[in-house]
């Protein structure tokens, strides 16, 4: 069964920001900022079903690995639309 989620987002430069802060992205990948700094940008949400796990002791310690800027011609470089 599907579930309907609400992402908010206040990152308004970033390609899928939307009214209201929301994340209009169709799915996301949330890691752990030591992994998302030594994988490239195509480490995305296709990937997340097999990447291991990754702890983190606060939010700080996370970032959104589906940023694409706004106007970005790369916003499809790891099939999601983005």
């Amino acid at each position: 069964m599907a579930h309907s989620h609400e992402i908010y987002c206040t990152v308004d430069n970033c390609h899928y920001w939307g009214q209201g802060n929301h994340c209009t992205a169709n799915e996301i990948l949330v890691t752990a900022d030591s992994v998302g700094a030594t994988m490239p940008d195509t480490f995305d949400a296709p990937q997340a079903a097999t990447a291991n796990t990754t702890p983190c002791g606060t939010c700080m310690e996370t970032c959104c690995k589906t940023f694409v800027p706004k106007g970005s011609d790369q916003y499809n470089v790891d099939n999601v639309l983005k």
